[in-house]
């Protein structure tokens, strides 16, 4: 055990992580998401739901802070601009680790399916809201 390292980031995923690099992407996705048929490296974080995965990944994370906002999400089919709570909670979390307001980059989902395949890395959850998949952009320290 570490100390002061949160135990959902399991050496695999710190490795993972560590090995971005800046401007790359990882894939958050929810239990219903086909996460091995992408073509990344897929690193499943077991029972637990997308907020607790993105308050453990941006202790550590840095977003990149150039460009357009380096959080993504899947849109909800036929409800553009809509977000439901779990969506809300991820964003919160990311924003809050930056001390940033950016907006979500809503990709549609059919689009985010093919976006996610330019992925270098993907963390599945057990996450069940529906659409709870998400991309965001590595930063610099």
């Amino acid at each position: 055990m570490l100390r002061n390292i949160d135990p959902v980031l399991r050496g695999e995923l710190l490795k993972a992580l560590d090995e971005l690099g800046h401007g790359e992407e990882f894939a958050l996705v929810d239990q219903n998401f086909p996460a091995y048929g992408v073509g990344a490296e897929v690193i499943d974080l077991g029972e637990i739901d997308s907020s607790r995965a993105a308050k453990a990944i941006f202790s550590v994370f840095p977003l990149d802070i150039f460009g357009g906002s380096p959080i993504l999400r899947m849109g909800i089919d036929d409800h553009p601009g809509v977000s439901n709570e779990a969506h809300d909670e991820v964003r919160e979390t990311a924003n809050r680790s930056m001390g940033k307001d950016w907006q979500w980059e809503e990709v549609p989902r059919q689009e985010f399916y093919g976006r996610v395949k330019t992925a270098r890395l993907v963390v599945r959850c057990l996450e069940s809201a529906p659409y709870a998949c998400f991309l965001f952009r590595k930063g610099v320290i």
